[in-house]
């Protein structure tokens, strides 16, 4: 088996054709109708990932997924919608998404994303990536932020910028590179998200004087971290 799938979905002509179509390709499904019967399932039999329809009846996706997210923060999440509103899909991804898709959708783009993210939970599982940005430590897996005893929790998009950011320290990343790589796409309205989010990461590291988010303008922004100074005495 590839992985369990917990697949919440009120269309029971798609559920059908998806899970079908799943088990197929290897993996163990488990279904669900709505986000009460999901959160229920998921509770007493888990999933390596959950996809879920948003508007379903008695619980709404985005309210089941906040539930799952307190028994499992690291279970990769996948909205289906026919809603694709930059609100929808911001409120999505803050919950913890890892991926979004519209209705109608191709059964092999659901597969390859699914692929995707089970591939990228296992990279992360086993390098459990910590970076030191100059006196804090960021987790990439947990999406914390720690400055001595203080823990900052950033939301799924701060921390998936924050990660592009410090993977290239002292080099400028290009904005649109960022908007891609955060939202699959680059219009007006995410320049303008990412303009708020870099500013929520400046007062999220404003502790540490030697930490900068730079605006390269026309270009993209740049982390820089001034090295600590030597004591006096020493080389």
């Amino acid at each position: 088996m590839n992985g369990r799938i917990l697949l919440v979905e009120d269309e029971a002509d798609l559920t059908l054709i998806v899970s079908e179509t799943l088990r197929e390709q290897g993996y163990d499904v488990v279904t669900a109708t709505d986000g009460i019967d999901g959160l229920e399932k998921f509770t007493s039999a888990g999933a390596d990932i959950v996809v879920a329809d948003v508007m379903m009846p008695r619980m709404d996706g985005f309210s089941m997924a906040a539930q799952i997210r307190r028994l499992a923060p690291a279970v990769p999440l996948i909205f289906l919608t026919a809603k694709s509103t930059v609100d929808d899909v911001e409120k999505g991804f803050d919950i913890g998404a890892g991926d979004y898709l519209k209705k109608p959708f191709e059964l092999r783009e659901l597969i390859v994303r699914i692929r995707a993210l089970l591939r990228r939970q296992s990279a992360r599982a086993s390098s459990a990536a910590v970076y030191a940005i100059g006196q804090y430590t960021f987790n990439v897996a947990t999406h914390t932020l720690t400055f001595g005893t203080k823990e900052t929790v950033l939301s799924h998009f701060e921390a998936r910028i924050l990660e592009h950011l410090v993977a290239n320290t002292g080099a400028t990343v290009d904005a649109t590179d960022l908007m891609i790589a955060v939202w699959q796409r680059d219009d007006p309205s995410n320049r303008n998200s990412l303009h708020g989010y870099i500013h929520k990461l400046r007062r999220a590291l404003r502790h540490d004087p030697a930490i900068a988010i730079i605006n390269q303008r026309g270009f993209g922004y740049m982390l820089a971290v001034k090295p600590a100074r030597c004591s006096e005495g020493m080389p």
